[in-house]
């Protein structure tokens, strides 16, 4: 149940239409995996913390480098080379003490990756590379999950949400990486494109508003515009075929 403590804490977005303390009940429920603690995942993991979501489970098997800090703002000087899992959780527990932080110091690999998704209601894709995205892709798609995909790319971004069975999946939309392993990126685009995937994810877990599924929203930060582009999915994809 939600305490009063927490409904004064709460008190600005309960009151939004079709929130209220049933929504946040909701949240406090659900499990988000969070797959990576870097440019996306760290305002991603803040927003879902500040809104009470009730456990978060960071995975992330790097330490933090001082050319992290342009970008990954639950970071400081001071962490450099410290293990972004636990200063992560620790960080998400001073945000919200009311809320359970699961650290994965690990690798997702085809191994674990169904492990770690298991038991999750919603995966945030803030990884950095396409191998692992697709593995998680995979295993969101396996294990009936949605997954709140998100890439940036200097100044530019992209979100869309993927439904298993519903929606296109990640390979469906890029069969090949669409984008270098390493990529120039001023720290505030993953910044707003992880708030949108918080944005997505608390809309579906309540059950309020429009997701970004069937297309994919584009984020032009040079001209500061935001264009969306349909997306479909393919019928012979190796990795979502089976859903149909």
């Amino acid at each position: 149940m939600i305490s009063s403590k927490e409904q004064d804490k709460y008190q600005r977005q309960i009151t939004i239409s079709g929130f209220g303390i049933e929504g946040q009940q909701k949240l406090k429920n659900a499990k988000i995996l969070v797959a990576g603690a870097g440019g996306l995942g760290a305002p991603v993991s803040l927003y879902l913390a500040a809104a009470g979501v009730g456990t978060i489970r960071i995975v992330d098997s790097d330490m933090v480098a001082i050319s992290n800090l342009n970008r990954q703002i639950l970071y400081t000087e001071a962490d450099t080379g410290k293990r972004k899992a636990s200063v992560a959780q620790e960080r998400l527990h001073r945000a919200n003490s009311d809320i359970n932080v699961e650290s994965v110091d690990t690798i997702i690999s085809p191994e674990n990756v169904l492990a770690l998704a298991a038991g999750c209601d919603l995966i945030i894709d803030a990884l950095d590379n396409y191998p692992t995205r697709y593995l998680m892709n995979k295993a969101a798609l396996e294990s009936n999950i949605p997954f709140v995909h998100a890439g940036v790319y200097a100044l530019d971004g992209m979100i869309t949400t993927i439904v298993p069975g519903k929606t296109a999946c990640l390979r469906c939309i890029f069969p090949e990486p669409p984008l270098p392993i390493t990529t120039p990126v001023l720290g505030v685009v993953p910044g707003i494109m992880g708030c949108l995937q918080a944005l997505e994810a608390i809309k579906y877990l309540i059950g309020i508003g429009e997701l970004v599924t069937g297309r994919m929203l584009l984020v032009d930060g040079f001209g500061t515009k935001f264009n969306e582009v349909r997306v479909q999915r393919n019928p012979q994809c190796l990795d979502c075929r089976m859903l149909w």
